[in-house]
């Protein structure tokens, strides 16, 4: 099966628009998406920051996010830990805080779903939502055939 480790971004974009979820639900069946809390806590924290100045409440945002957590699993910080510090050494003078999604990837040993060039370069291959699609559609064939 496919595995995924996504990004708090990714994590915004599947409450905010559309294309995101879309993909999520389509392949849920042959892929798993995961994501460490810290990412989730991210998301959370961001929601309401980018939808109060619109004036729009972040409530429902934030109710779809915990509907988002069925399909996108926890990994747990006991899977990770052990790469925190490979993970900050990797991410150094670009965002260390954002470990806990690199560590994730090297413990599953797969891809991370991102739009946040931070990732890029980090030795763990990353995949933006404009082609996630083709990893996704590449994955489910070499499963099937």
């Amino acid at each position: 099966m496919t595995v995924l480790v996504l990004d708090a971004n990714i994590l915004i974009r599947a409450v905010l628009g559309n294309r995101v979820l879309t993909l999520i639900r389509q392949h849920a069946g042959q892929a798993e998406f995961w994501a460490p809390e810290a990412a989730f806590a991210e998301a959370r924290e961001h929601l309401p920051a980018i939808l109060g100045p619109r004036g729009i409440a972040a409530g429902p945002a934030l109710e779809l996010l915990d509907l988002v957590s069925r399909i996108v699993q926890t990994v747990e910080a006991e899977t990770y830990s052990q790469f925190e510090e490979i993970a900050r050494a990797r991410l150094k003078q670009r965002d260390e805080d954002d470990w806990p999604v690199l560590a994730a990837a090297l413990a599953l040993g797969c891809p991370i779903w991102t739009e946040d060039t931070d990732f890029f370069g980090c030795g763990v291959a990353t995949w933006t939502t404009d082609r996630i699609e083709l990893y996704l559609a590449a994955s489910g064939e070499s499963q099937s055939g």
